[in-house]
This record gives structure tokens, C-alpha cells and sequence, in this order.
């Protein structure tokens, strides 16, 4: 699986020992803006459940395309990097979402799930496109052993994203509280067509305005003169021969256990991220609107932003396998406490658990490629792929959800974090399988 390649050593070896800061702030608005597109699923779901009348498990349809998106395209837009590079790669991501957001207009029009859902897939290939240059790019811009550190600036940025978009989607997307089924009944067939027009166009100004955003942002990275990384992927792959590396990636076991880790973290952060709304709304819970609920979403994520804003620091000062074990802990605990409670003590516990969310993935991401070498490419690949825990995980809470109940559900992502708990204490130390 050849995609991202990014050989870090080589790179700083050969004059990086600084981080390059303008280049850095430039390809931060991308971290930004796939953060927002990403979270205004969690409007979505509601929003389309309300509209075409689907259960818990068909509304995690969108994000199960959504999130399959990272694992289908993952390797196209690996060799779209090696043939026409990260700064076109990235001009190509920001031209396929803008795509993606102006499909939900016949989407719209048409009152079609599976048109929503088609927007999303081409949605989900530019965002792969981002996060296959963007994310092995920014660990290259500066000194190696602060890779982790930068990726974590970068990802706070992206929280911004994520803080911003519920508010912004209840604004316009749920600013009409979504009629009963029992009022639904009282109206003709024809008016019931009419309302779900209705309601199903909100999101038509909401997606032009980002449509119009992706494309100005396109034409600004295409002018800006980004650092080519040339050069990196030949010398590796001339390596692979010469150290008789070549397809022994499945054999570096801290690479393995981290694309499960990053398959589970990804499945448990998008599960609680797409229900809040719903379990919000629930009278033991919050007893809230789906628009106040869309509010109260924006704490889960900001809790993220701030999460990494601090994680950026202290990662330069601790080990980055004991911080993620740490923060694993707490946000097992805080999930357990949300299910074993009720009212404000069970809401405020499941939005603080992204407060602990914050550092995972680029911690995971970069505990999985240290010390790859030539390898680093494709363990870059393999770890991008497993973000399609995002598409799985949320479709299984939905059906438990179903039969149990969204609270009781929340037992699937606390087995997640069970697990990267384990990956940050033991299973991120780079110990090479025997061949």
C-alpha cells in the first residue's frame, strides 16, 4: 500500500531541524476545514432521521459511508500524492469536497437518502486526500522528535472546525424543530411530501457557503509556495532493496496494534460524537431540542480543541505512549460514568470525554510510524485506512441502540478505549516481529 510516503529522517537529516511555521499555518486551514465538514454529520444524522423516518442503525449509514470513504480511497490518493505530489494532492481534495457539498443540492431536491449518501461518499474522498498529504506533511516540517507535538497543533485547529460546525448546522440546518409522528399523521399525504422538501432543503445554503469557501481556499494553497518534498519516496524504495525491508511492514508490530488503535479510537470518537443529539434529547437525560442539543454538541468538540492545545505542550515534555495510556483511563471512566447516571453529571461526562479524545489520533498516528524508516509510506497508509473504524463502530452502538437504548450502548466505545489504554502502555513500543 504505497501512499503518503514520507521518510522523516531523511528529511530532517538533510537540513529540516526547524519547523517550517508559514507553510505550517497554510496547511492548518485544511485541518480546519475538514474538521468542519466532518462534524456537521453529527447534525446530519438527526436531521436526516427525522426527515426519511430511519432508526438509529440506518441513520449510521452516513457515517458508515461517510468514514468508508478513508478505506476505499486511501490508496488512490496515496499514488495521487507519488505521481503529482502533497501540494496538488491537496488542491485536488479541496476541489472533490467542494464537489461533494454542491451535490447536496439535488440531494435536497429530489428528497433521496441515497443521493445524501452519494454527496458524502465524494465528500469522504477529498477530505482522504487531505489526510493522506496533509498528515505525514506536517510531521516533516520540522524536527522528528517534535512530530508529535505539531500534529497535535495541527489537530486542535481541526477541533476548532469541529467546536464551530454544531452550532453553525443548528443554526441553519435544525433551526425548525422536526414535526411528531403523531402530527405527521394528521397531515395529507401531499403536505407530508412538502414538508420533508422543506425541511430537507436547509442544508442547501449551508453546503454552498462551504462549496464556495473549499474552492477560495483551493485557489489560495494552489498560489501558495508550499516546501516540495521531492526526492523522498525514490530514496526509499531504493532502500527497501538494499536493507531487504521491502514487505516486511506487516512484521512491525507497533504499526499493527496502532492501526487497530486508530480503527478503534476513530469508531468510538465519531459513535459518541453522532448520538449526542439524540441523548440530549432524552428526558432522563437533558430533555433538550435537537437545536439546544446541536449547542451542547459544540462542548464535545471544543473540549478536543483545548485538549490539544495542552496535549501540544506536554507531549514535548512527557512520553507520548504514557499520555495516551493516561487519557485512555479518564475517558473510559467518564463513559462509564454517563451510563451508570442521569441528567447533567451523565451529559457533562460524555461531552468531557473529548477533552481526553483530543491527543489520540495524532498521538496514535505518530506512535505507529516511529522508527519505520523507508516503511514510514506505508505504515502511513495502513493507519489513514483504519479510520474506517469511524464507518463500523457507529453502526454496531446504532443497532445495540436500537434494542437497549442509546445510554447502555455507550459500552461499545468504553471496550474502544479499553483498548488504546493497552496500546499507549505496551503495545506502541516499536518491537519488530521475527520474520
Amino acid at each position: 500500500m504505497a501512499i503518503s510516503t514520507v521518510n522523516k529522517n531523511k528529511l530532517v537529516a538533510s537540513g529540516s531541524t526547524t519547523t517550517n511555521s508559514s507553510a505550517m499555518a497554510m496547511v492548518t486551514t485544511l485541518f480546519f476545514m475538514w474538521g468542519f465538514i466532518t462534524c456537521l454529520n453529527d447534525i446530519l444524522v438527526p436531521h436526516l432521521r427525522s426527515i426519511f423516518n430511519l432508526n438509529y442503525a440506518e441513520g449510521m449509514l452516513v457515517q458508515f459511508v461517510f468514514f468508508s470513504g478513508y478505506f476505499v480511497f486511501a490508496v488512490p490518493c496515496g499514488w495521487a500524492v507519488e505521481w503529482i505530489g502533497y501540494k496538488r494532492t491537496m488542491v485536488a481534495g479541496l476541489v472533490i469536497m467542494a464537489a461533494g457539498c454542491l451535490l447536496f443540492l439535488p440531494a435536497a431536491s429530489a428528497l433521496s437518502f441515497p443521493l445524501f449518501l452519494g454527496a458524502l461518499v465524494i465528500l469522504a474522498a477529498g477530505i482522504t486526500a487531505l489526510q493522506v498529504s496533509a498528515n505525514p506533511y506536517v510531521s516533516v516540517l520540522g524536527p522528528p522528535q517534535t512530530a508529535s507535538s505539531r500534529l497535535n497543533l495541527t489537530q486542535a485547529f481541526n477541533s476548532l472546525g469541529t467546536t464551530v460546525a454544531p452550532y453553525f448546522g443548528g443554526l441553519l440546518i435544525l433551526a425548525e424543530a422536526p414535526k411528531s409522528l403523531q402530527q405527521l399523521r394528521q397531515m395529507t399525504a401531499p403536505a407530508v411530501e412538502a414538508y420533508k422538501i422543506q425541511q430537507a432543503s436547509s442544508v442547501k445554503l449551508p453546503y454552498i457557503i462551504l462549496a464556495a469557501t473549499l474552492i477560495l481556499l483551493a485557489v489560495v494553497i494552489g498560489l501558495f509556495k508550499l516546501p516540495v518534498i521531492s526526492g523522498v519516496e525514490d530514496e526509499a524504495a531504493k532502500e527497501e532493496l538494499h536493507t531487504g525491508h521491502a514487505g516486511s511492514i506487516w512484521k512491525q508490530r507497533h504499526l499493527i496494534l496502532g492501526v487497530l488503535g486508530i480503527f478503534l479510537y476513530v469508531g468510538a470518537e465519531v459513535s459518541i460524537g453522532s448520538f449526542l443529539v439524540n441523548y440530549f434529547s432524552q428526558p432522563s437525560i437533558g430533555n433538550l431540542t435537537e437545536q439546544t442539543a446541536a449547542f451542547f454538541v459544540s462542548f464535545y468538540w471544543g473540549s478536543m480543541m483545548v485538549g490539544r492545545f495542552i496535549g501540544s505542550a506536554v507531549l514535548q515534555k512527557l512520553p507520548t505512549g504514557t499520555v495516551v495510556g493516561a487519557v485512555g483511563i479518564a475517558a473510559f471512566l467518564l463513559v462509564c460514568t454517563s451510563i451508570l447516571t442521569s441528567g447533567h453529571l451523565a451529559m457533562w461526562s460524555i461531552i468531557l470525554v473529548g477533552l481526553f479524545n483530543s491527543i489520540m489520533f495524532p498521538s496514535i498516528f505518530t506512535l505507529g510510524i516511529a522508527n519505520l524508516g523507508p516503511l514510514t509510506g506505508k505504515g502511513s497508509g495502513l493507519l489513514i485506512a483504519a479510520i474506517v473504524g469511524g464507518a463500523v463502530v457507529p453502526v454496531l452502538e446504532g443497532a445495540l441502540a436500537d434494542r437497549i437504548g442509546i445510554q447502555l450502548a455507550f459500552t461499545i466505545p468504553a471496550l474502544c478505549y479499553l483498548y488504546i489504554v493497552f496500546y499507549g502502555f505496551r503495545g506502541s513500543r516499536p518491537v519488530t516481529a521475527a520474520a
